[in-house]
């Protein structure tokens, strides 16, 4: 879904390719009360950073934990949201509120279920047995 995808600039008409790299808990990074989602965006990295109230925001309203697998969808669903509507695909970082990662999380889990489940991270890592 929202792991590896093409989008187009609103402005340019660019096709961004966006692929997920990491998640990377932002507290010892940068000291801040997030978890980071890294994309490459046409190989250029772009962070999405959740805030870690979102996580238990979740927990209280519904019993379930945001998983790592969750948050990069709903990163991803919002980085393709921003380059659909004309914001800055040149940008470094973008923060979500508890809101907006609430509001994404609902339409992810509702597009994973219409799909039969959502895609498994990491991405382009082939398992082995």
């Amino acid at each position: 879904m929202y792991e590896d995808f093409h989008v187009t600039d609103r402005w340019t008409g660019e096709d961004l390719h966006c692929r997920w790299k990491a998640n990377i808990v932002a507290i010892a990074t940068r000291h801040a009360d997030a978890v980071d989602v890294r994309f490459d965006v046409n190989d250029r990295p772009m962070w999405i950073a959740l805030p870690c109230a979102a996580w238990v925001e979740q927990k209280k309203r519904t019993g379930k934990v945001l998983t790592d697998r969750l948050a990069a969808q709903v990163a991803g669903r919002y980085l393709k949201q921003l380059i659909e509507e004309g914001h800055d695909s040149r940008r470094e970082m973008y923060t979500m509120s508890v809101g907006e990662v609430l509001d994404h999380l609902g339409t992810v889990i509702e597009e994973g279920r219409a799909q039969q489940g959502l895609p498994s991270l990491p991405v382009g890592v082939e398992p082995t047995g």
